[in-house]
Order: C-alpha cells, then sequence, then structure tokens
C-alpha cells in the first residue's frame, strides 16, 4: 500500500530543507545571544547583570508566536524608512529573517539560563589556576571556562534546539513555507487533512531523531577528554 499525496511530494520536501535552514539559523544567533547574556548575568559589572536579566527575564515571559508576529509586523514602518534612506523604497523583512530573528531570540533567552548554569557549575579553583599561570582574563574564558561550559551545557542545549525545531510550525502564520505551511496549502487542495497533518508529525519526528543522534555524538566527542580525566 503507497500514501497518496496528491502531486505534494515535492513541496513537502522543500518545506522540510526550509525548516532545516530555519532553525539551523535560529540556532545560530540563539547560541550567540545567549552566551553574551550569561556572561552578562555572570559579570561583576552590575548593569551587564541587569541587562542579561531583563533580556532573559522580558522574552520568556512573551510567547513565542507573539514574538514571531511583532517582529515581523513590528519593523515595517523601520525598515520603509531605512529603506528611503538607503534609497531601496519597498525595503522590507522577509518571513525567514523575522523568523529567524524571532526565535533565535527566544532560544538564546532560554539558553542564558543553561549557560549561566553551566558557568556557575565550573569550580572557581580553574579560574585561579589560570590566573595563577599568568593568563589574562580573556585567555582563562576561551581556554578554561568555555570548553568545560560547552559540555556541561550541551544536553541542555540539545533539548532546546528539539523545541526549537517544533517551533519552526509557527513562522507558519507569517508565510514561511516550511512543513506546516506546505502541509496546509496540500489540505486546502486536497481535502485529506489526516494525511498530510499525519505526514507533517512523521517529518518532525525524523527530523527529532536525527537530532538526538547527533546529540548524543557531540556529547560523547565533548566527553572525551573528561572521561579519560576521570578514569
Amino acid at each position: 500500500m503507497t500514501l497518496d499525496l496528491y502531486g505534494f511530494g515535492p513541496a513537502l520536501a522543500a518545506g522540510t530543507l526550509m525548516t532545516i535552514k530555519l532553525a539551523l539559523s535560529a540556532l545560530s544567533v540563539g547560541l550567540v545571544l545567549g552566551l553574551l547574556g550569561a556572561l552578562a548575568k555572570t559579570s561583576p559589572v552590575k548593569p551587564l547583570q541587569w541587562l542579561g536579566g531583563t533580556y532573559s527575564t522580558l522574552v520568556r515571559g512573551v510567547p513565542e508566536l507573539l514574538w514571531v508576529l511583532l517582529i515581523y509586523f513590528g519593523t515595517v514602518n523601520l525598515m520603509n524608512s531605512l529603506g528611503e534612506w538607503l534609497g531601496m523604497p519597498g525595503l522590507e523583512l522577509n518571513a525567514f529573517a523575522a523568523g529567524t530573528i524571532a526565535l533565535g531570540l527566544c532560544f538564546g533567552a532560554y539558553a542564558t539560563e543553561v549557560f549561566r548554569g553551566a558557568i556557575l557549575a565550573i569550580p572557581k579553583g580553574h579560574r585561579e589556576a589560570g590566573m595563577a599561570l599568568g593568563l589574562s582574563k580573556s585567555r582563562i574564558l576561551w581556554r578554561l571556562i568555555l570548553p568545560q561550559m560547552w559540555r556541561i551545557a550541551l544536553p541542555g542545549l540539545g533539548n532546546l534546539f528539539m523545541i526549537l525545531m517544533k517551533d519552526t510550525a509557527l513562522v507558519s502564520v507569517i508565510g514561511l513555507e516550511e512543513i506546516m505551511r506546505r502541509s496546509q496549502i496540500a489540505v486546502t487542495a486536497s481535502k485529506q487533512p489526516f494525511t498530510f497533518y499525519m505526514v507533517a508529525a512523521f517529518i518532525y519526528l525524523g527530523l527529532t531523531i536525527l537530532a538526538m543522534i547527533g546529540l548524543y555524538w557531540l556529547e560523547k566527542r565533548a566527553g572525551r577528554g573528561f572521561k579519560r580525566s576521570a578514569a
């Protein structure tokens, strides 16, 4: 028995590729924002602590769907003004860019807490050892703190990424043709909602399984030196 997709197979494949691109783009933005937020919250400088805490609290307090809508529709006037200044009338933020910014912003807010917990889990003696060796603060951060933080934070970041992949479905409301948008179009044309929504569910499940395999490989690789030391 073969599954009849009414000719929408290639469209669903294209939607899957768009979902992967969106998830990876938002992940890149979110990791940078999360790391900066964590460094700000663990900084001894009070204004930076306030800035990191405000970002984390504000973004996590608003649903992801609202951030998608606010960023997509809220930048219309800003982009129009920028376009006029650059001599490019009609300049606008497309759905992919808006989705990347919105989902990256949300991922970064949650990643801030993951990174912060990982940084605080590193013994203070490691920093003191770096200072005793004459290392600068920047070298201590890049050579001692971040490699250990990555290993500790990786499981939490992996869980956030799996949530992020499913949150890409929210961007369908602003017209980005990812998996859910393509499925909705197929349902409208074929009048077979169960078939296409079930196919979409299996696609998301497949992507989640692939992400879990990749996460397992990264965790194993990140923990190699630590396991040898523990032995």
